[in-house]
């Protein structure tokens, strides 16, 4: 069979249309794009999510801070006073939500022998959280004998959006984490911060 027979013309046709098919790249960035997009979307929108938690996490730690140093600096404390530090907490923490925040005020007398112990508490729903006399484990370059401490805690839940969570593309979770933080201060008048009406 001659190369002018018509079969052979076909198949050389036929043969020089896949080379063509093969060597064209026109849309081969347009299909690598549509597999990577959604790859790289989930990536960029988790690592905001993940960079947005951590600061989150930064502003909670910072109102905690100035809540101990704000009692911490006062010659003595009642609930009234410390039902604001709550406002204040939600202002340090602003824009990020602060639905569910639990506070904890305490103030923590360190006896001669480095014990430290509750001498009152309070939380965001008025009540004493800790047992007058309660063991408190603080970090021992603030175990000062004879000493007091204003101790804050916050706790925040903080919603995370993150993909690729199962390891499928295109799959999201939304996923609650609690944030905690505590901070101990120093008094900063006389020998402690007493609170009048606390438990």
């Amino acid at each position: 069979m001659g190369a002018d027979h018509p079969k052979a013309r076909k198949w050389t046709g036929l043969t020089a249309r896949i080379r063509q098919f093969l060597a064209a790249r026109e849309g081969a960035s347009a299909v690598e794009f549509a597999f990577l997009a959604p790859v790289l979307l989930s990536i960029y929108i988790s690592a905001f999510e993940i960079t947005n938690g951590y600061t989150a996490a930064g502003k909670i730690l910072k109102a905690t801070a100035s809540i101990s140093d704000i009692v911490a600096r006062q010659p003595h404390v009642d609930r009234a006073f410390l039902s604001e530090m709550i406002d204040a907490a939600e202002a340090t923490i602003a824009p990020h939500s602060t639905d569910g925040l639990e506070l904890k005020i305490s103030g923590v007398t360190i006896d001669s022998a480095g014990n430290a112990k509750v001498l009152w508490s309070w939380d965001q729903d008025g009540n004493a959280p800790y047992a007058r006399g309660a063991a408190v484990s603080v970090p021992e370059d603030l175990r000062a004998p004879s000493s007091f401490l204003v101790h804050s805690e916050i706790s925040v839940p903080h919603e995370l959006l993150l993909f690729l969570s199962a390891g499928a593309i295109g799959s999201k979770s939304l996923k609650t984490i609690t944030i905690r933080r505590e901070f101990f201060y120093r008094q900063r008048l006389g020998d402690d911060v007493p609170c009048t009406d606390c438990g």
